[in-house]
């Protein structure tokens, strides 16, 4: 236990990775910081735990895979993490002709994915298209990836970078300007390839490809940009292992660090926002402690921060979550209907499951209107195939595996009024996508608890709305924003202001935030940063000053 000091320079609220990634700039920087956390344990989202009791195998339970932390970031704060390639991008069975087959699109061989496009389709008129339609995603990336890390640039200056020739207009056309299912109809021609690309546009949110708010395509941006490459990586040793390299990057440069902190002292405001200096109440092992800081970073949702501070909350549609999370632990990798690829191959990419693109038009308007999906769009992970370092020797040698489903079309709304009953109704249908391309049954495969229960786990989004406070299970707090300023107002902040003077957000609701970036952790640092070097500054004596100094 430290020893809390009455003074800090900065108070940040919220020890997720975000949190971490403030506090080492800070620190680093020579600034005294405190983290107070909620939980018992430090990383929020970004943590490995042990879900299933029973078995020596800790799963990246919220959040799984990288793509959009800067390598800039992990320079700047020496952080060692292995982030490994995984050698399947996407696998996605189909039926044709009354065959079993598979769409596989591999990360290290050009030419099978080609010839997998080709035995789709029929021809290679597809991939080509294809590429053509990432290149847009590609360029975007060039032109706005390395302004993540700066002050927002207007949304007319951003546009100015991309007048350079037609495919970098085209690119800023299709993705900043129209609905990107405009561009997807352009391009592709296949319903299943339209599908696999959708995807990247719907994870975590609740939209369809025409949405006029136009917020797939700020989606597919998150999932498409991140190091100008968009390609999401396994953390070597789970996500628990980001959050270790983190935490000690921030204690090495002088952060202090308390957990199991109760915020709720008093039924009034325990954080005062308003005044110069910033006053913290809480509560930690029943003693009441208050402590004094010039700067506020807050690591939580807009939703949260409305709580403490009596404000309040005016979320818009968009930023409703739609998520179904399953974790499960498999005693086997199951046996595929379809033979072309080995499971392992098969299984170690992203495994796609009724994600047609008219399907999940079907699907959209369903959840939309108050039911699940007929059929459920999904997508699962197997992360050992890539990094086995989570499971124990033991259960390596056993063959066991994790596998993470992620279900789409899946909004709050669905679970809000029965949470318990449509989380067993949703748990069984998105089961029955996955097993409809399988030899066995999934829950054959599954571990079993010493009490007889499966090993798995499911969470909706109202669970996780309670789990980690991330407003209607929104696993990017808010709807996620361009990577430009789209008020006047915003252009050359750092996107983490708020109405209060030294209060700043840094975590995934400051604009630019969501998934596991560190992004604005970054930029709420140099926020603060930028205001204490301008503070040390000497003024400019004024001109009534100069004039009486020469008289």
């Amino acid at each position: 236990m430290i020893t809390i000091k009455p003074k800090y320079d900065v108070v940040i609220l919220g020890a997720g990775h975000n949190g971490l990634v403030a506090a080492s700039y800070l620190g680093r920087a020579g600034l005294s910081v405190l983290l107070l956390e909620k939980n018992d344990y430090i990383g929020g989202a970004t943590t490995s735990q042990k879900v299933f009791p029973d078995y020596d195998a800790k799963l990246s339970r919220y959040s799984y895979l990288v793509s959009l932390f800067p390598e800039k970031i992990i320079r700047d704060l020496g952080l060692k993490l292995e982030l490994r390639r995984r050698a399947t991008g996407s696998f996605t069975p189909y039926i044709k002709s009354g065959r079993h087959d598979c769409l596989l699109l591999s990360n290290v061989d050009e030419k099978q994915s080609r010839r997998s496009i080709v035995d789709l389709t029929g021809s290679d008129r597809e991939y080509e298209q294809m590429k053509r339609f990432y290149n847009l995603s590609r360029v975007f990336a060039e032109h706005s990836w390395d302004s993540m890390l700066e002050p927002l640039v207007s949304k007319e200056e951003m546009k100015l970078r991309f007048d350079l020739d037609d495919v970098s207009r085209e690119a800023w056309r299709s993705l900043a300007e129209e609905p990107l299912g405009r561009a997807l109809e352009r391009y592709l021609q296949d319903d299943l390839v339209r599908g696999l690309v959708l995807t990247d546009a719907k994870v975590g949110v609740f939209t369809h490809p025409h949405d006029p708010s136009l917020l797939q395509n700020r989606c597919f941006l998150y999932h498409l940009i991140g190091n100008k490459t968009g390609e999401w990586k396994v953390p070597v040793g789970g996500m628990g292992a980001v959050t270790r390299e983190l935490e000690e990057a921030a204690r090495s440069a002088g952060a202090e660090f308390l957990t199991n902190v109760d915020l709720s002292v008093s039924p009034d405001r325990t954080v005062d926002l308003g005044g110069k200096k910033k006053t913290i109440e809480f509560q930690i092992d029943g003693k009441k402690q208050t402590v004094e800081s010039r700067f506020l970073l807050v690591n939580f949702g807009r939703n949260v921060l409305a709580k403490y501070s009596g404000k309040g909350y005016h979320p818009e549609a968009v930023d409703e979550g739609s998520v179904f999370k399953m974790n499960m632990l498999l005693r086997r990798l199951p046996k595929l209907k379809a033979k072309k690829y080995p499971p392992e191959q098969a299984w170690c990419g992203t495994f796609h499951s009724d994600e047609g693109y008219e399907q999940m038009n079907a699907s959209y308007e369903q959840a939309g209107k108050g039911r699940l999906p007929d059929k459920t769009p999904c997508e699962v992970y197997c992360h050992t195939l890539t990094d086995n370092s989570i499971v124990s020797p033991d259960l390596r040698a056993k063959g066991f595996h994790t596998i993470t489903l992620f279900g789409l079309d899946a909004p709050y709304s669905l679970f809000s009024k029965e949470n318990e009953k449509m989380r067993k109704e949703a748990e069984k249908k998105f089961l029955e996508s996955m097993g409809q391309w399988l030899e066995e049954p999934l829950e054959d495969c599954l571990a079993v608890a010493r009490d007889g229960s499966l090993c798995i786990e499911s969470k909706t989004p109202v669970d996780i709305e309670n789990s980690l406070g991330m407003y209607h299970g929104n696993i990017f707090q808010d709807a996620p924003t361009w990577p430009f300023a789209t008020a006047k107002e915003q252009a050359g902040t750092w996107g983490v202001e708020t109405e209060w003077e030294n209060v700043f957000l840094c975590g995934s609701s400051a604009l630019r935030g969501g998934a596991v970036s560190g992004i604005p952790g970054h930029n709420a640092a140099m926020k603060v940063l930028g205001l204490i070097q301008k503070a040390s500054k000497p003024q400019r004596p004024t001109l009534d000053v100069e004039l009486s100094r020469s008289i």
